[in-house]
């Protein structure tokens, strides 16, 4: 009968006696820390143990401990016996189950090994484990596990050495790499990209870890980096620098030129190149002559020569007699020259000599035909003279009113009380060329069945009569009823009818300006952007991000607004402008920026990536601290998309804080909006608190998002406990990473509440914490008074804008027109002492898009553009004028007029 210990009694047996214990009695210690088994089911007892999980071998990574696992089947007990020693029974860790399929018991046991028991024996062996599981039947032991301490040595003990190797030379690259526990693993990498044998079978790695290339190629050449890993670490070895050159071969030979006399003796001669191969990366140069000369003998050449004349014919019937002469004494050989003068002479005969002939029906005929022709070509010239006159007096219809081409482009501040005065800068634009050259290819303003003339077919209805007269230079129109009109056009119906956030104008030649007050959104348009004779309806407005939806994949986010600018389809000679804002960190290291356009369809494609731009493609960008200026020669919708490259990179948020204005009760909330750093998202949260009748209760702060996945903690602290306390469950909040990082939702925010113990509490003190999980954060203090309503929401942080949306002709820019050509008259032509439009842009710190201004046929316009793109509310004109001075153009002295005298 088994005997069975009670539930209260703890064993105290060494292992020994434990161990015969359990095998003659059949049962288990039992306890608060163990589960008693008796003995087996009788159907079993004569079953041995077999193991369903034996120990496996395990390394120990830094100070983490390692986790033995035995399970085995029938079994009354599992012990793991480590170096000969029996682990205590308090370290082990029993399960116990039933085969389903069996009603075999299961027992399975784990233990932890740590790093200090391993330690202890180090030097003398290695460190091992079996487990032995009892039966009624008998024991079984495990296969022995090893335990050892895993580490990887920082030194190679041998790195790759650089070489110089010709072309198709085999190349050995050596490495062997520091010691470790367990032997570490090797790959190379060639400039930071790992080598990858099986997809490029010149490389094979041998298996002592050694590279070799078997053919060098010119692609081949670069730096080679061994790398040793294993589950402790990593280490690169030092770079060696392959570097394939190619020595230089003759190409064939040409053939022989032709003899250098005309006449007599001369020499002729042959050539041939090293450029077969071309030498390269220092390969040898070609040996021997490139050059073969050889003497020649040139037939002298024969001039040719006139026979006599023949003798003259007779008297034909048109009265004329006729004779010949050949050129064949002698006939012009070996280059000689022809004959010069007639081959053929005729002449009148006399009145004798030539026949009598009576006219007859076929003169009557003729005459008749001549008749006929003459009248048809009278017919002719009336009806071409009808429709001239008929399309002239549409085209005087048609530019009859031309006030939108004069009265919009006038200089602002003229003062006709001095009229000494005649400055270039007073010279007014000469429109009368422009007036009488428009060919009304596109609507005349008082055509109400009119449309513009595009490539793509009507985009805009006619406008009303009048609606778009200048003034000025600002336009004075409604813009609720051009976006009402704009949205029934079949492209632009998914535009957004957001009056508030859409500006646009009529433009032609001398160009103009498109702002969203408080966006930092707006288009410049160059002068002769608009080719000259050609009116354009141009509109400017943002996309809401939730309207419009971006296709983002793995580390995307969107950084900037989507600005939609056209219509599209109009032909431009010049890129325009289109300023917006961004939120990255502005370090290309960081990231893989892209500029992405709507197509046609709806659907978005990358145009341009940042920092790789072709000067010879439509879209080029300058990238700035805060701002992206995209000089395009195309309209359409853009959106810039950052893509992180390491957890480095970060995005730009701005946290504002709001609370009520009024507060009349014991709760008082506090809203913390963050929100993506541009000014577009910040208008529109400012627009929605002043809705809602919110106050700011601390100045905006910019806080650095980056790519760790890690969200974003929010918490309020050093709250006086007397007087206030948190109503929140929590001790933080928290937004998730992705809601910030995908940049779909223009805003998010979250409310603290608070609650006062008394009405009469009125100040507010505490900390706002702000950090993301696991990184650094930011701390912000806040002291206010909740009832005096100091700051309200359409303060100094809301600037609204108050200059004109639109502007046409000079008032658009800050640099006259006239002045303006001027100026790049002077700097485009390329001056020896670098005194040109190179110097202007390295003046300006434009320097690093040099390649993309003298890709232009104007360098110096683009300049300017960005110049006025840069500086329009800030811009100090002086300030260009003293660069230009700088530089020793004595057009710099145009600038210094005063406006009063413009």
């Amino acid at each position: 009968m088994p005997l069975l210990l009670g539930p209260f009694v703890r064993c105290r047996f060494s292992a020994t006696l434990l161990v015969l214990w359990l095998v003659f009695a059949g049962f288990t210690c039992t306890g608060s820390e163990h589960t008693a088994t008796a003995t087996l089911p009788a159907a079993f007892t004569d079953l041995l143990p077999h193991f369903l999980i034996e120990p496996q071998d395990e390394y120990i990574v830094k100070n983490k401990p390692v986790t033995l696992t035995c399970r085995s089947t029938p079994a009354t007990q599992i012990y793991f016996k480590c170096n000969g020693e029996w682990v205590h029974q308090d370290d082990h860790l029993i399960e116990r189950t039933v085969d389903p399929a069996t009603a075999l018991p299961i027992m399975q046991v784990t233990i932890d090994i740590t790093r200090q028991q391993v330690e202890k024996i180090f030097g003398l062996d290695e460190y091992w484990c079996q487990c032995v599981a009892w039966s009624t039947t008998g024991t079984q032991k495990s296969q022995k596990a090893y335990i050892r301490i895993a580490y990887l040595r920082k030194n190679f003990e041998e790195e790759p050495q650089g070489k110089e190797v010709a072309l198709d030379q085999e190349v050995l690259l050596r490495c062997h790499p520091p010691e470790g526990v367990p032997e570490a693993e090797v790959e190379w990498q060639r400039n930071e990209d790992v080598l990858n044998p099986a997809s490029d079978p010149n490389f094979f790695i041998t298996a002592d870890h050694n590279l070799v290339i078997k053919k060098a190629r010119l692609a081949d050449t670069g730096n080679y980096t061994c790398v040793a890993k294993n589950i402790v670490a990593r280490r690169k070895s030092n770079s060696a620098t392959v570097l394939v050159y190619v020595n230089g071969g003759w190409s064939t030979w040409t053939t022989w030129s032709s003899c250098s006399a005309v006449c007599g003796r001369g020499w002729q001669k042959r050539s041939r190149s090293c450029t077969n191969p071309t030498p390269l990366n220092g390969g040898t140069s070609c040996e021997g002559q490139n050059v073969q000369k050889s003497a020649c003998v040139a037939t002298c050449p024969v001039d040719g020569g006139w026979s006599e004349w023949s003798k003259w014919s007779a008297c034909g019937s048109d009265c004329s007699m006729w004779r010949t002469r050949e050129c064949t004494q002698p006939q012009p050989g070996t280059g000689g020259k022809e004959c010069q003068g007639l081959d053929l002479q005729s002449l009148n005969c006399t009145s004798e000599q030539c026949p009598q002939t009576v006219s007859g029906a076929e003169d009557v005929a003729l005459y008749v035909g001549m008749v006929a022709v003459a009248l048809c070509l009278t017919l002719l010239l009336i009806v071409v003279v009808m429709v001239y006159r008929r399309k002239k007096e549409g085209l005087d219809a048609d530019v009859a009113d031309s006030s939108i081409l004069t009265t919009g482009f006038q200089p602002m501040g003229i003062k006709p009380s001095k009229p000494e005065n005649s400055h270039l800068l007073t010279i007014q634009p000469d429109l009368t060329t422009t007036t009488t050259s428009y060919q009304g290819t596109l609507r005349s303003r008082h055509d109400t069945t009119g449309k513009f003339s595009m490539t793509n077919g009507p985009l805009l209805d006619p406008l009303p009569n009048g609606s778009h007269t200048l003034h000025n230079g600002k336009l004075n129109s409604d813009p609720s009823e051009f976006v009402s009109r704009l949205s029934t056009q079949t492209y632009f119906k998914t535009l957004p009818r957001d009056v508030a956030n859409t500006s646009y104008g009529t433009f032609n030649f001398l160009g103009g300006r498109l702002t969203i007050p408080s966006t930092g959104i707006s288009l410049l348009i160059p002068p002769e952007a608009i080719p000259r004779g050609k009116i354009y309806e141009i509109y400017l407005t943002v996309q809401r991000k939730e309207d419009l939806r971006l296709p983002l994949a793995g580390c995307q986010t969107l950084l900037s607004p989507v600005v939609s600018c056209g219509p599209p389809g109009v032909v431009l000679s010049r890129p325009v402008i289109l300023s917006m804002d961004h939120c990255s960190d502005a370090c290309l290291d960081n990231w893989a920026i892209r500029l992405k356009k709507q197509n046609y369809e709806g659907a978005w494609e990358d145009v341009l990536l940042m920092g790789e731009e072709l000067v010879s493609e439509p879209y080029y960008c300058q990238l700035e601290a805060e701002t992206c200026r995209l000089f395009s020669e195309q309209l359409g919708t853009f959106a810039l998309v950052g893509e992180s490259l390491h957890m480095g990179a970060a995005k730009r948020l701005r946290l504002v804080l709001f609370s009520d204005a009024y507060c009349s009760t014991l709760e008082y909330n506090i809203r913390v909006y963050c929100m993506d750093d541009t000014q577009d998202v910040f208008k529109e949260v400012m627009q929605m608190e002043r809705q809602l009748g919110g106050r700011l209760i601390d100045e905006p702060h910019v806080l650095l998002f980056k790519d760790s996945y890690h969200n974003l903690r929010l918490s309020i602290h050093d709250m006086p406990q007397a007087h206030w306390r948190s109503k929140l469950l929590a001790g933080y909040q928290e937004i998730p990473f992705y809601h910030i990082w995908n940049g779909s939702q223009r805003y998010l925010h979250c409310t603290f509440t608070l609650e006062r113990l008394s009405l009469s509490t009125c100040e507010l003190t505490c900390q706002l914490c702000v950090w993301q999980v696991e990184g650094e954060g930011q701390s912000f203090s806040l002291d206010f008074n909740i009832a005096k309503d100091t700051r309200a929401v359409d303060s100094e942080f809301l600037l609204m804008d108050s200059n004109a949306t639109a502007l046409a002709g000079p008032s658009a820019f800050q640099i006259p027109y006239l002045i303006r050509q001027k100026i790049c008259s002077s700097l485009d032509a390329p001056c020896p002492n670098g005194a040109d439009w190179r110097m202007l842009a390295q003046r300006l710190k434009l320097e690093r898009h040099m390649s993309f201004f003298a890709s232009k046929a104007s360098p110096t316009s683009v300049i300017l553009d960005l110049w006025e793109a840069q500086h329009f509310h800030s811009g100090n004109i002086n300030q260009l004028a003293t660069v230009m001075a700088d530089i020793g153009k004595q057009e710099a002295m145009i600038f210094l007029v005063s406006d009063g005298e413009c």
